[in-house]
């Protein structure tokens, strides 16, 4: 599988390193606002590659996902900050029958996470002595704050709960990322923690979602509606390895 990047800061490169490392081909590395290239020639760069990867900033994901759209590549979304333009980035996928998979994270624990906490929000709803909340901290170069991460599972526990949870956010040193969420009361207090360790979760999570791009998968999914699929083949993988 012969892999484009876009972006490449700490997620990207380290995106790249464990491509290389599973032995896939790393192909373009760009950001198209910086090189400041035309949009065609930005495209015939893209072409023939299986898939690309954004790692970037929100304000170049609108040109990133054209720029696949445009040459057929498709397109793992990880950057975070630009779903205010969402509807945007949707429409030209589907102008030019684009494929992409994007997600505030891509971390397959995060997600499992996710599915953890809206077990425990629907256990705890209705009980009014119990007050949800919601910390994450990050290192101090992370832009966005809250994280992707916090607002998602800042409007599951809303959908499920019926209240706004209140999200505390830290930006210090080099924390890869920590996600709290507590249910506390007069009497006790329950939490449910998730800490990344190292930015390799994430990259694995990319990779994983490019390798389902790369089979031929259509559309513009979430990481999370398509979670089930590339865990499936995950570890029907790992069974013939064995």
């Amino acid at each position: 599988m012969k892999l484009a990047f876009l972006g490449n800061g700490r997620m990207g490169s380290a995106t790249q390193a464990r491509a290389r490392a599973q032995g896939y081909e790393v192909g373009a590395v760009l950001d198209i606002q910086e090189a400041g290239m035309p949009l065609d020639q930005v495209v015939a760069l893209l072409k023939g590659h299986d898939a690309a990867i954004d790692f970037s900033v929100a304000d170049a994901v609108m040109s990133h996902a054209t720029a696949c759209a445009k040459a057929g590549v498709p397109l793992v979304e990880g950057t975070t900050g630009w779903q205010g333009r969402e509807s945007e980035v949707r429409g030209v996928m589907d102008r030019e029958r684009g494929s992409m998979v994007y997600g505030a994270n891509f971390s397959i624990g995060v997600h499992l996470f996710y599915r953890l906490v809206d077990r425990a929000a629907e256990l705890f709803r209705g009980l009014d002595t119990y007050d949800a909340f919601i910390e994450e901290a990050h290192h101090v170069l992370k832009r966005d704050a809250p994280s992707g991460t916090a607002l998602e599972l800042g409007r599951r526990l809303a959908a499920r709960l019926g209240d706004e949870v209140p999200i505390a956010s830290t930006r210090a040193g080099h924390i890869p990322g920590v996600h709290r969420v507590g249910f506390d009361s007069a009497e006790d207090q329950i939490m449910l923690v998730h800490t990344a360790r190292s930015r390799e979760g994430f990259a694995a999570g990319a990779l994983a979602a490019a390798k389902w791009l790369a089979a031929g998968n259509h559309g513009v999914h979430t990481f999370a509606e398509v979670l089930d699929q590339i865990l499936e083949v995950e570890r029907t993988e790992r069974r013939e390895r064995r």
